[in-house]
């Protein structure tokens, strides 16, 4: 993991804010000390869960989208340090292990023209490479027996986490994307769109389902290319929220009937979240509580093996409210798969 950069107790100690009487879950969380030998420690740590950030938005950019996905990870820390340390945060349980610094990623995309298609293509290029970067951290972290938690960065790297399960486990594994698109686009260079479609292709992904995508934003073709696939189903936003022709209950059972049968990932798209600062802020989506509800359905599964938070992108004024939002699905993905074991 050439690219880790360790969290440690100077950031740790610069972060938290202690407060006397109370027990801050930033109090109890595990690190790791030294670089060398991450998956022997890994293996030898009394945790379930490795924390990881993806600061990065060079997948947005690749896709033409709005920026800003790479300050995630920090307004994130901000926040679930500073918790309540109790019997249902289960921060004991838990190693932040640190974030990949893709800083000079970021600073090529920087120089960059995006009007520019020569330049699309260089960006495409560059996430191809933080490709490798996240597949690699993932199969070290699920080859030790761990359940990464992802904090991203754009939905690009959603092709790491499935890339690197896959080779972990040595084999195929499926996944269930809450998302307002389908990230399913055609392969014509790597971006934030299509890394289901590239890991399906390439034969790491099964088993798909896209829960809530929204019809607005998917294009004929592409829905067409998806009811063409058995190995991919969907549900829409609309007849789920709006028309409710479906019910939220039944197709949360639905989707698990297709994944549950081998290891599966759990992906969440910010942008399917109604008015949070993301790479796609929608003003008609999910609410928060559903988002929650939908991750607690999940975490109880016994073939669950990470989760991925992406797509968000804060601003100075939002990033308290960002880093709750992801702060609140990284608890509940927590405990409600330890309470699952008990």
């Amino acid at each position: 993991m050439d690219k880790l950069v360790l969290f440690n107790t100077t950031t740790l100690n610069e972060l938290l804010n202690k407060r006397l009487g109370e027990s801050k879950f930033g109090e109890h969380i595990q690190i790791l000390t030294s670089i060398s030998h991450i998956y022997d420690q890994l293996l030898n740590l009394d945790v379930t869960y490795v924390i990881i950030g993806l600061p990065e938005d060079v997948g947005v950019y690749a896709n033409y989208g709005k920026t800003g996905t790479s300050k995630a990870w920090d307004a994130t820390l901000k926040v679930l340090l500073n918790i309540q340390s109790n019997e249902f945060t289960n921060a004991n349980k838990v190693l932040i292990l640190g974030h990949l610094d893709f800083s000079a990623e970021l600073l090529k995309i920087s120089e960059l023209d995006k009007s520019n298609q020569k330049s699309i293509k260089k960006a495409r290029k560059i996430v191809s490479d933080i490709d490798k970067h996240v597949t690699h951290a993932v199969q070290q972290i699920i080859a030790a027996g761990k359940k990464p938690i992802i904090i991203g960065g754009g939905h690009n790297n959603a092709y790491g986490n499935i890339k690197g399960t896959s080779l972990a486990l040595k084999q195929p594994v499926n996944v269930i994307n809450f998302d307002a698109h389908s990230d399913f686009r055609p392969e014509e260079g790597r971006h934030s769109g299509n890394g289901f479609s590239y890991a399906y292709a390439e034969g790491f992904l099964k088993n798909y389902f896209i829960f809530g995508l929204q019809k607005n934003y998917t294009s004929d073709k592409l829905f067409k290319t998806l009811k063409k696939l058995k190995l991919v189903k969907f549900s829409t936003f609309e007849d789920l929220e709006v028309d409710k022709t479906l019910k939220f209950k039944d197709e949360l059972e639905r989707a698990l009937n297709h994944v549950h049968d081998r290891p599966f990932g759990v992906e969440i798209d910010c942008d399917a979240i109604e008015n949070i600062p993301s790479s796609a802020m929608t003003p008609s989506g999910f609410s928060v509580n559903k988002a929650r509800n939908f991750i607690k359905f999940f975490s109880k599964q016994e073939n669950v093996m990470y989760l991925h938070i992406c797509e968000a992108s804060p601003t100075k004024k939002t990033e308290t409210q960002v880093g709750k939002l992801i702060t609140y699905l990284i608890t509940d993905f927590i405990n409600e798969t330890l309470n699952d074991k008990n």
